[in-house]
């Protein structure tokens, strides 16, 4: 009796859903559109998707629609907040506040990199991303820094939510000046914590 032997190369896997295909596209564009603005074509990211050029327009109308799909991923809080939520609140807090530091700022690095690719100048947020706008996600990160200070209560001057505040916008407001480094996440959440005196 001999036995069959199934041809590797014939098993495939499993389809993605639409939905899972779309996330896949953006993910993969959006490198893309921060090296290359909206010059960058629908082949190319296609081919870096290792798909064909046709299978994104069975889940975007057309290029456009992509590409305000990927403003809206870059755009949008979830990803920061996931981040945030995943940080350790064993940890002390000085250590918290430098994961924090360095998941929002990622974050605005992304944001940064699609709106200055595609010429969104001046801070201008291009509307609603799922559901929130700049103010609606400011306030759903600035809850997400609120929850990781919230182990140490007691010994805030003020209410978690007040000194979220306050780091969020010392985080997002630092001074550039061209003969100074920018403070790194740690120094950044030093000052925070214990003030511009030294000692």
């Amino acid at each position: 009796m001999t036995e069959s032997k199934e041809n590797p190369a014939r098993r495939r896997a499993p389809a993605m859903s639409p939905e899972q295909r779309r996330v896949m596209i953006i993910q993969t564009a959006i490198p893309l559109i921060a090296e290359y603005g909206s010059a960058v074509t629908t082949a190319k990211i296609a081919r870096a998707a290792g798909i064909g050029e046709g299978t994104i327009f069975r889940v975007f109308a057309d290029k456009d629609e992509l590409m305000r799909a990927c403003v809206a991923e870059a755009l949008s809080p979830e990803h920061a907040i996931r981040e945030l939520d995943a940080i350790d609140l064993t940890q002390p807090l000085p250590d918290r506040l430098v994961e924090a530091a360095e998941a929002l700022q990622a974050h605005l690095s992304r944001m940064g990199a699609i709106l200055g690719s595609l010429g969104h100048g001046g801070g201008k947020h291009p509307g609603p991303v799922r559901g929130a706008g700049r103010h609606e996600s400011s306030v759903l990160v600035r809850g997400a820094v609120a929850e990781l200070l919230e182990p140490d209560r007691a010994a805030l001057r003020r209410p978690p939510e007040q000194i979220a505040a306050l780091f969020f916008g010392l985080l997002f407001t630092q001074p550039r000046t061209e003969d100074e480094p920018d403070l790194t996440p740690r120094e950044l959440v030093d000052v925070f914590l214990n003030g511009a005196v030294a000692g």
